[in-house]
């Protein structure tokens, strides 16, 4: 009898638990479904967004690069004729050039003095703290205020360092100036993202290698530019593409000026679109300086494990 009892609980244990485990079963894929579509709805703004604001424009600009058009009448077909004109122009070579040294000295520039401002502003410290409060204040100043605040700053007749060589007049210094000039605006942002990074690196990796008998320098280059590398990632990956559209504090200094010694790819795009309202060969350029952001952000993504998004902390407890 108890036997018999313990076999019809066990039969009805097992009867109620089926349709439990079906529910189980079930559950997560019908929740799975209904996550997707929310992640839709909430993504779905920001898609809306980028394709209109980023997707449509280049796929414009791509089309536009192979009309003639000057903005008012109709475009005419022109084919290849636009891009054949690039690969003989000499000045949009000089442009990319240009371009390509800026490109290369910002990012020399900017990168290590961003990580060790980061790396100092991040300590303890009430100075600390009011440092870099008073250093994020480039940031704070338009672009266009920025140039001009230089350009008098510079002016060897009337600046405060009056009878200095004229940096902005002398081909073979403007780009260092202009350089110069950008990282001091723009270093105060990469400061905050080295800043951030570095708080974020648990300080018992620190107690362990202090515990192995490393010194600071081992330290920095054993753990924390490791743990730095997604910031670094992040960081170049901004850097270098803003480098890439420099254009207003350029604009406004020297126009491309002494001669063509600081026309830059994007303002050599402008002057093609708004003296020369040629639509056509600007648009040349501008998906020339899309496709060359878009490869050194997916050149640097694929390298650095950044797509991956592996965790830096594993094993810490």
């Amino acid at each position: 009898m108890t036997a018999s009892a313990s076999t019809s609980n066990a039969t009805g244990a097992s009867l109620a638990a089926a349709p439990l485990r079906k529910q189980r079963g079930g559950g997560p894929a019908r929740r799975g479904r209904g996550g997707g579509v929310a992640d839709l709805i909430g993504v779905g703004p920001s898609l809306l967004l980028f394709c209109l604001f980023i997707v449509v424009p280049m796929i414009v600009a791509v089309v536009l690069s192979f009309v003639n058009w000057d903005g008012v009448g109709n475009p005419t077909w022109a084919g290849f004729a636009n891009w054949t004109e690039f690969f003989k122009d000499p000045q949009a070579h000089s442009s990319l050039w240009i371009t390509v040294k800026l490109v290369v000295f910002s990012y020399v520039v900017q990168t290590p003095i961003s990580i060790g401002l980061g790396l100092f502003t991040a300590g303890k410290g009430r100075l600390k703290s009011i440092y870099a409060a008073i250093y994020i204040l480039p940031l704070l100043i338009s672009t266009v205020g920025v140039a001009l605040m230089w350009m008098s700053f510079l002016d060897p007749l009337l600046g405060p360092l009056q009878g200095h060589q004229a940096w902005l007049s002398n081909p073979g210094d403007v780009l260092y100036a202009l350089t110069l000039i950008i990282a001091w605006q723009f270093i105060p942002f990469h400061t905050l993202l080295y800043a951030v990074g570095r708080r974020q690196i648990p300080e018992v990796l620190y107690e362990a290698a202090r515990i192995d008998g490393a010194n600071p320098v081992q330290m920095f280059f054993l753990v924390t530019l490791p743990q730095l590398r997604y910031t670094i990632v992040t960081s170049g990956i901004l850097m270098i593409v803003g480098s890439l559209t420099y254009f207003d504090i350029i604009f406004v200094m020297t126009g491309g000026g002494p001669g063509t010694s600081s026309l830059t790819l994007s303002l050599d795009m402008y002057k093609e679109v708004f003296p020369a309202t040629d639509f056509g060969y600007s648009s040349v350029l501008a998906v020339i300086l899309g496709v060359i952001g878009i490869a050194i952000a997916l050149v640097m993504v694929r390298y650095s494990g950044f797509g991956k998004m592996q965790s830096q902390q594993e094993g810490v407890a």
